[in-house]
């Protein structure tokens, strides 16, 4: 049976995933930012960063079948889709999600901490790496081997709270030669790195990566849901 119709490929059952939300909006982050968008937030993370905006799909949610799901997505009549979460990769069901959206057309993200494996994960799929910071408590969780994965089609994200995370992420970048690999994009944390500071310190570095803010947070309350 057709893996779209929401069965695994590698056995004959049904898949099921724990959702917090399916909402439309604006991408507000990456290379995609500005375009409408349909973001599927998984349940549960198994990472805490203390500056963490999504703790409330810690746990929680709803389960749904795929098939459920893709009649969610398809409601919107829209080309993008982004799946993150919590940690989307935490759940088994993860995989098999991003494989029926892209058998299905869709142009597929996944926003994920790189704690977990990107290795099976579709290639179409642009994988948005969010790389962990001193700063936020969980730069031990970060999953160096999956940096070797990274195409031109994926990204790399760094979420920076002060000077001393910048220059760890400017030595990564580095000694990684990331920004040879895939786009690399720095952003502040909200409301705790001034958006000057984070920018003329990349100036000043002469940094090629990309300088962003999450544009939801500007459009709407940074704390509302389903934004």
């Amino acid at each position: 049976m057709p893996r779209s119709l929401g069965y695994t490929r590698f056995r004959m059952e049904p898949v099921r995933l724990t959702i917090t939300e399916i909402f439309h909006s604006i991408q507000g982050e990456g290379t995609q930012v500005g375009r409408p968008c349909v973001f599927i937030r998984l349940t549960g993370c198994p990472l805490r960063c203390v500056w963490c905006d999504t703790a409330y799909a810690f746990v929680g949610g709803t389960a749904q079948t795929l098939p459920e799901v893709l009649a969610a997505v398809a409601a919107y009549d829209c080309p993008l889709v982004e799946v993150t979460g919590g940690e989307p990769l935490a759940q088994p069901g993860c995989v098999p999600l991003l494989e029926a959206l892209v058998a299905q057309g869709y142009e597929v993200m996944l926003e994920t901490a790189g704690s977990h494996d990107l290795a099976p994960v579709d290639p179409r799929v642009r994988r948005i790496m969010d790389l962990k910071a001193p700063g936020s408590g969980e730069s031990d969780r970060n999953r160096w081997a999956n940096l070797a994965l990274l195409t031109p089609h994926d990204e790399v994200k760094f979420v920076l709270a002060d000077r001393a995370d910048y220059d760890w992420a400017r030595a990564v970048v580095r000694e990684h030669a990331l920004t040879d690999r895939c786009p690399v994009l720095f952003a502040p944390v909200h409301d705790t790195l001034p958006l000057r500071d984070l920018a003329e310190w990349i100036l000043a570095d002469r940094l090629p990566v990309r300088f962003q803010r999450q544009l939801h947070k500007e459009i709407w309350d940074p704390a509302m849901r389903g934004v």
